[in-house]
């Protein structure tokens, strides 16, 4: 994930490695400090792979390059039986370069999402670009866009999700969870990546009831 690749390049002695060919990164967005990092410590090829968990993980693969000198680095182009789509609201394509929400399709796909029902539907939809019966498309709540070289660029999500280290966390989740104690009257939670640089951390932010005297514990 980026968050570790971001340190390999630090480690000691990691330019005298010779036996490494080739780096996947996947689980979240990769910042372009890390791959410029990357090639200037490592002899090496770095692949950015995008993908969620609803589609086989990784859909998507774009192979960085030395001499990438954008404000992001693409997550590339769909692997074999993969379709991406990137559609605004009415569910119509947007044109290259227009932001909208990317959609996933093919034989990747989940079935949907076990003992949730309810969410199966929402996120699942029929896919209305295939004449297969039965097609579906994946929601993925992505913001993204088309590059001129038929590339896709990431450019974050339609809600309130986050990734930390790899990992996909609700922020309202948590916040439902803190306020349920009989001290917190109300909560926010977010995600700062201003705290320590590559290390985006949960902060949560609290009004006590009036006769709380809250603590500040850092973990």
């Amino acid at each position: 994930v980026p968050a570790r690749l971001t340190a390999f390049p630090a480690a000691p002695r990691v330019s005298a490695c010779r036996t490494i060919r080739r780096v996947f990164c996947s689980g979240d967005a990769l910042p372009v400090e890390t791959q410029r990092l990357f090639f200037e410590r490592i002899d090496a090829e770095l692949h950015n792979l995008y993908g969620p968990t609803e589609a086989a993980v990784d859909v998507t693969s774009w192979q960085c390059k030395p001499d990438h000198r954008a404000l992001s680095v693409p997550i590339g182009r769909p692997i074999a039986n993969i379709e991406t789509l990137i559609l605004d609201r009415n569910l119509q394509p947007v044109p290259v370069g227009v932001p909208g929400e990317l959609y996933l399709a093919g034989v990747g796909l989940a079935r949907g999402y076990h003992g949730r029902r309810d969410l199966t539907p929402l996120r699942f939809v029929p896919n209305p670009f295939s004449n297969r019966n039965g097609a579906r498309m994946y929601k993925t709540g992505d913001l993204a866009r088309w590059l001129p070289s038929g590339d896709i660029d990431f450019l974050g999500r339609l809600d309130h999700q986050v990734k930390i280290r790899g990992f996909r966390i609700e922020l309202g989740e948590i916040e439902a969870t803190l306020a349920r104690h009989q001290q917190v009257r109300e909560v926010v939670v977010l995600a700062r990546t201003d705290m320590a640089a590559g290390d985006p951390r949960l902060v949560a932010y609290v009004v006590a009831e009036a006769a709380a005297e809250p603590q500040t514990i850092e973990s």
